[in-house]
């Protein structure tokens, strides 16, 4: 790797944290990968200033409070309903918000040309697109007047402060420079300047979906070093290589081979992010969004746990006994409430009537004819705006009156009477995944019959005419228009091929082809009868 501050180059890794020491460069692993026929290319990446904490006017930004009371990432701290220690302790920290202005954007652009020159991309460096630079900012949007910096604080210990998407290898003072003229940093010191890193990269389709190497068996690999950007990314690919290279070092020594930990499309952000990599490759440093799943709607923070716990405990990789006891207690929870949601019903009007707010139905439910007509409960779920708070305040409003009566009756009755049992409200370990489980049905249904047909097209021929920009096809990105305008696949295949390409864009496009071919079809037609 080459480290690069203004015009400044010099080798190594990264700056170690509290440290003036450089990690040195792995030119020696990069040199034996090439000797061993890897395809290997060149990316950077970039990491702001760290900022003194006690020299900023805090007053003079924007808060931005920690989230209390927390959503914990454990779902047995969920499960538990306990919160997060920080929260507990009462020690959260409070991000800030500043921004950049006209004066900042000045300078940003006034000394461009002490930027670093690269190796990559014609000197210009092939850095993360979603992920810019201050200058790539102020450069690709003239026209803003400002940009949101989010000033994090590093640590509970620690003064040191992160001023998240500011990154930008100038010269150490004319950082400085560009920092002091936001909001609240009039005065800042810079602790550590920013910094760029330009770093070699193997083409990840040389690895397969444990992210073992094809060239070299028990060779695994994981994080920047395939491609990706970001921490979250390297981090989960970590765990499957991890995991893999654990289980087949265990199966070897025991004379063995393990079956492959492969998490798929439908399973994970992790599968997509992998399969993406080793499927297509990158030209540029991948990150992952939400929009490069076709099973977004089913790959939630809520179910995450019903996902994927199983299939940890199935390849030896989750064994905490209580963990898994949770998410067999949550799951069998959440089965019970949908249970009881689809069998619970009412008149139309009646829901209408408890409700009161007219989202459960409104004019729509009072509409002559409608009168005799029933819907269950998870059925008014599915209705816009409709919470599982308000559908469950009116079935225990209705049990309880059904309580109520039959008590009622009892008193002159000297046999035993038989009272039905009044719904508990969820509780927020199920909360959202009973209420998103019931509100998706419909448009998961959807979403698998979408990725059916369109796995069935990929023959379909895309027109040579096909005008890639705004005009023609308004829902896709810049990347998606200028890839497809870069390279013109002539089919559905080749263009699922290409990097960057969702599959909700994928469809889109296939619907607007489609469409266009039955129109020249219907015009055909109509000029053949017409003569």
């Amino acid at each position: 790797g080459v480290l690069m501050l203004g015009k400044d180059r010099y080798s190594g890794g990264r700056h170690l944290r509290d440290s003036e020491e450089v990690e040195p460069p792995s030119v020696g692993l990069a040199q034996t990968l090439a000797r061993f026929g890897f395809p290997l290319g060149r990316l950077k990446t970039g990491t702001p200033a760290r900022l003194d904490g006690k020299t900023i006017d805090w007053d003079a930004c924007l808060i931005q409070p920690s989230e209390n009371p927390a959503v914990p990432f454990s779902h047995i701290r969920q499960f538990l309903a306990q919160q997060p220690p920080n929260v507990a302790a009462g020690t959260l920290i409070d991000c800030y918000m500043s921004r950049t202005n006209e004066l900042t954007h000045k300078l940003v652009m006034d000394y461009a040309h002490l930027l670093p020159e690269y190796d990559g991309l014609g000197g210009k460096g092939n850095g993360p697109r979603y992920c810019p630079s201050i200058f790539k900012k102020v450069e690709r949007f003239p026209d803003r007047d400002g940009h949101n910096s989010f000033l994090e604080p590093e640590g509970l210990n620690t003064d040191l402060v992160y001023p998240n998407g500011m990154s930008g290898p100038y010269p150490p003072e004319i950082q400085e420079k560009i920092f002091r003229t936001m909001p609240g940093l009039a005065n800042v010191e810079i602790v550590r300047p920013g910094y760029d890193v330009e770093y070699d990269f193997v083409n990840p389709q040389s690895l397969t979906h444990t992210l073992e190497t094809k060239t070299i068996s028990g060779l695994f690999l994981a994080g920047q070093i395939c491609g990706t950007t970001g921490y979250e990314e390297a981090g989960a690919q970590g765990i499957i290589a991890g995991a893999n290279a654990g289980r087949a070092a265990i199966e070897s020594s025991n004379g063995g081979s393990a079956a492959p930990f492969i998490l798929g499309r439908d399973e994970g952000y992790i599968g997509v992010l992998i399969d993406d990599l080793v499927t297509r490759g990158t030209q540029e440093p991948y990150r992952m969004f939400t929009s490069r799943a076709e099973y977004r709607i089913s790959l939630r923070a809520d179910n995450a746990d019903l996902r994927l716990t199983r299939k940890g405990v199935e390849y030896g990789i989750v064994k905490d006994e209580e963990r898994i006891a949770s998410v067999e207690a949550r799951e069998m929870m959440i089965e019970d409430r949908v249970k009881e949601l689809g069998n619970f019903k009412l008149f139309v009007t009646e829901w209408d009537q408890r409700d009161g707010t007219g989202l459960m139905g409104g004019d729509a439910m009072n509409r002559k004819g409608r009168e005799g007509q029933k819907k269950s409960a998870d059925e008014v779920l599915g209705m816009p705006h409709v919470t599982l708070e308000s559908v469950e305040r009116i079935m225990v409003q209705v049990q309880q009156e059904q309580r109520e009566k039959i008590l009622h009756e009892d008193e002159s009755d000297e046999g035993e009477a038989s009272f039905p049992s009044v719904l508990q409200p969820s509780p927020p370990s199920i909360y959202d995944t009973v209420e998103a489980t019931i509100k998706y049905k419909s448009y998961v249904t959807r979403q698998h019959k979408d990725m059916e047909s369109w796995r069935r097209a990929q023959g379909v021929r895309i027109p040579p005419d096909l005008v890639y920009d705004h005009t023609s096809l308004p829902t896709l990105s810049k990347e998606e228009l200028e890839k497809l305008s870069a390279i013109r696949p002539s089919t559905f295949a080749e263009a699922s091929q290409i990097s960057g390409m969702t599959p909700q864009s994928l469809v889109y496009l296939y619907h607007v082809v489609t469409k266009r071919i039955k129109d020249k079809d219907a015009k055909r037609a109509t000029a053949s009868q017409g003569n």
